[in-house]
């Protein structure tokens, strides 16, 4: 099975910095898409940031230009850098990753528990 843990959540001020990662462990025959996903209280998760295997990347309009996301393959861990932060990106923040954890096994989804972000003052 393949394991997702989550790290670098916490409270910060309004225009602050968080950097989150996410570390992928257990049997990995391969790892494609890894992403990251939130959830306000009272909302769906939602789609931050996704990036492949072969690097491409895609976000959220709501934080195009101030989250970044980025992978490192040979330690099967992704990263989200976010400045500017505001109230609103205030949610548990969620770690997935398309996954084969052997050559005979198909291509499954996996989850992190989450990790909690708040931005207040």
């Amino acid at each position: 099975q393949v394991r997702l843990v989550e790290s670098g959540g916490g409270l910060v001020q309004p225009g602050g910095s968080l950097r989150l990662s996410c570390a992928a462990s257990g049997s990995i025959f391969s790892l494609n898409a890894m992403g990251w996903y939130r959830q306000a209280p009272g909302k769906q998760r939602e789609l931050v940031a996704i990036i492949f295997s072969g690097g491409t990347t895609n976000y959220a309009d709501s934080v195009k230009g101030r989250f970044t996301i980025s992978r490192d393959n040979a330690k099967n861990t992704v990263y989200l850098q976010m400045n500017s932060l505001k109230p609103e990106d205030t949610a548990v923040y969620y770690c997935n990753a398309g996954a084969r954890p052997a050559a005979w096994e198909r291509l499954s989804s996996y989850w992190g528990q989450g990790t909690q972000v708040t931005v207040s003052s």
